[in-house]
């Protein structure tokens, strides 16, 4: 038997007041531990946003250029990113089990890029999540879309099983081909998926009225890269985007299509939790791609 703990001068601190709990995810307050953990996994605490590296294009377009080798393309550059965006069947296969950052796992598909894409069915088990032990899951939602209702009720069934298991659910939001990427669609987008239950959202840059489309949203937004551009305009879109209220970006291309890979993504790192100027971040970029490596 342990011995008794007799000692009367303990200190409970009376004077002080036990401080109000606030995550610093942005609308956070009200989720379980379990959730807010896994955010914070996501978000580094210290700065509140993230550097999420996608590469789960292949799920609807097959090998795509600079993914053609996850293993060679990926894994190497893995280690600078806060959270990796991918899909059950890379994480499995490619994705060494000691990878320490947190994982967003692709849970809709179906059609491929010679279908109607926003034709999607909700393709992981959340228990296969749980299995996994990832961070959150990401569903595309088309706002717009010819099948617009599905995808939303893809997303709420994720998000209710999220619930019974503590996992964040990312709403991504699809741009159709007629659709603008303008402040007011990606407010109206990102607001839906809020509002019906995502704990984060991701959606793309515009530069009239980004701010209004992030402080309209009550969960984080992410930024998504979208096409490649030239790295300094990659950089120039992160800066504002952060700038303008979102919680981190989510790049794909303009990382794995760089000239420099590993270079990029540490320059686009700079940009998201330092707030490097673009200008700071692409000579910070130069001077990794030219550095020589030790003899």
């Amino acid at each position: 038997m342990p011995e008794a703990d007799n000692r009367t001068d303990k200190d409970f601190f009376v004077d002080v007041p036990v401080a109000e709990r606030r995550s610093f995810v942005k609308g956070a307050d009200g989720y379980d531990w379990g959730m807010e953990n896994r955010l914070a996994h996501i978000f580094r605490p210290e700065t509140g946003r993230t550097t999420m590296l996608a590469f789960d294009h292949g799920y609807f377009q097959g090998p795509t250029s600079g993914l053609e080798r996850v293993d060679l393309n990926i894994v190497p550059i893995a280690e600078y990113a806060d959270a990796l965006m991918l899909t059950r069947g890379i994480l499995r296969s490619t994705i060494p089990a000691s990878y320490q950052g947190a994982i967003v796992v692709r849970a809709s598909g179906g059609p491929s890029i010679l279908k109607e894409l926003s034709d999607e069915r909700i393709a992981l088990d959340m228990e296969d999540a749980v299995r996994l032990n990832v961070h959150a899951v990401a569903v595309q939602v088309f706002v717009g879309g010819e099948h617009e209702t599905q995808s939303v009720e893809n997303m709420t069934r994720l998000v209710d099983a999220g619930y019974r298991h503590g996992i964040p659910v990312l709403g991504v939001t699809a741009v159709g081909k007629e659709l603008a990427r303008d402040a007011r669609y990606l407010g109206l987008a990102t607001r839906i998926c809020a509002e019906l239950g995502a704990q984060i959202v991701k959606t793309y840059y515009c530069a009239d009225g980004f701010e209004r489309v992030t402080a309209g949203c009550p969960v984080p937004i992410v930024m998504a890269g979208g096409k490649k551009l030239p790295e300094l305009e990659a950089l120039e879109m992160a800066y504002r985007a952060v700038q303008e209220g979102a919680a981190g970006v989510d790049m794909g291309r303009n990382i794995f299509q760089s000239a420099a890979p590993a270079a990029m993504i540490q320059a686009v790192r700079k940009v998201v939790h330092e707030n490097a100027a673009p200008a700071e971040a692409h000579e910070y970029l130069r001077t990794l791609t030219e550095a020589k490596p030790p003899a």
